[in-house]
């Protein structure tokens, strides 16, 4: 662990064993730690901010929630860990990592698993998604709500991707997992696991020839200056969650544990609003950059990528059956 956040942890514990040391002085009042690796001004981050200013109207005051943005309690596998332990009472997190805790939220990281965003927020607002965050609890979690990160699709500095075949024989930047490494070898490119620091000076020398991410990343990076090929087979959709720890859910009341689940709810039509803008002015800014932007058809390449359901979807089966049946 980095000694960062061996220090971060430390600091938390004193935290939290000083707010414990006044609550006797202080009856009734409850002072929630929250963490999110994103900075201030990023989506999540302000949906926590109305989650807090929900809870703190909503309670007259009595309870508060702090927010630690930028990574300032480690990353995110980190402040899973934290949140765990109950060192963290509350966890922005990508449903990825937390699969690592929770294997069920595995199922989030298959390739193709929602054909639009429509269908993702039918699953996860249904009783699919409930039933996935219900499941937390017996991992030491409480799962509050869901927010929306957007799609990964594919872009390259050589030409349009309309079909899995012209994805062949191009070096493709992946991160380091071995789902989307083997769902990039199945639709025929050649998977390269690197740093995303690094994506924009391999991309320029043609150490690769393109990568994969949302809207907003690939704006951010100016990856689109040395790829200017974007085609949204939006082939990821893996859903941010907002979790509670367990051991500090168990000490609230009734009363505090339902203001707490309404004000999280309360902040997911903002943060999807948030996301959309966020995302639009992205797009905007490829578009006017001149940015080569297809939309290719989905079927081919959810076909093309069966072999990774056969791989890592089998303990997932029933419910990848009942995904795909949500209309």
């Amino acid at each position: 662990m980095k000694p960062r956040i061996v220090l971060a942890g430390v600091i938390l514990l004193a935290a939290g064993l000083a707010a414990g040391c006044g609550k006797a002085g202080a009856p009734g009042k409850v002072a929630l730690r929250a963490a999110d690796v994103h900075p201030f001004g990023y989506p999540t981050t302000d949906a926590l901010r109305v989650m807090a200013d929900a809870v703190t109207q909503k309670s007259g005051g009595r309870i508060a929630i702090e927010i630690h943005a930028g990574e300032t309690m480690g990353g995110e596998k980190e402040t899973i860990e934290l949140t765990k332990v109950g060192t963290l009472d509350i966890n922005r997190t990508s449903a990825a990592p937390l699969a690592e805790f929770a294997p069920e939220f595995g199922v989030y990281s298959l390739p193709y698993l929602f054909r639009d965003a429509g269908h993702m927020w039918k699953v996860l607002e249904g009783p699919i998604g409930r039933e996935l965050l219900d499941a937390l609890e017996k991992y030491g979690f409480v799962g509050l709500c869901y927010y929306d990160s957007g799609a990964r699709s594919f872009y390259n500095r050589k030409r349009p991707i309309r079909t899995p075949r012209d994805l062949r024989g191009l070096k493709i930047r992946v991160q380091q997992n071995p789902v989307m490494q083997d769902c990039v070898k199945a639709l025929g490119a050649s998977p390269t696991p690197m740093g995303f620091g690094e994506v924009y000076a391999a991309l320029q020398s043609g150490m690769i020839d393109g990568a994969e991410n949302n809207a907003p990343s690939y704006e951010n990076t100016k990856h689109y200056e040395v790829a200017p090929y974007f085609s949204l087979d939006e082939h990821s959709r893996i859903p941010e969650v907002v979790i509670c720890s367990k051991k500090r859910w168990d000490r609230l009341s009734q009363a505090d544990r339902a203001l707490l689940r309404d004000a999280a709810q309360a902040s997911v039509a903002e943060q999807r609003r948030l996301w959309n803008a966020y995302d639009k002015k992205a797009t905007d800014v490829l578009r006017q950059a001149k940015v080569k932007i297809n939309r290719p058809d989905q079927v081919a390449f959810r076909e093309a990528s069966e072999s990774v359901y056969r791989r890592y979807g089998k303990q997932f089966a029933d419910l990848v059956r009942r995904i795909r049946e949500v209309k």
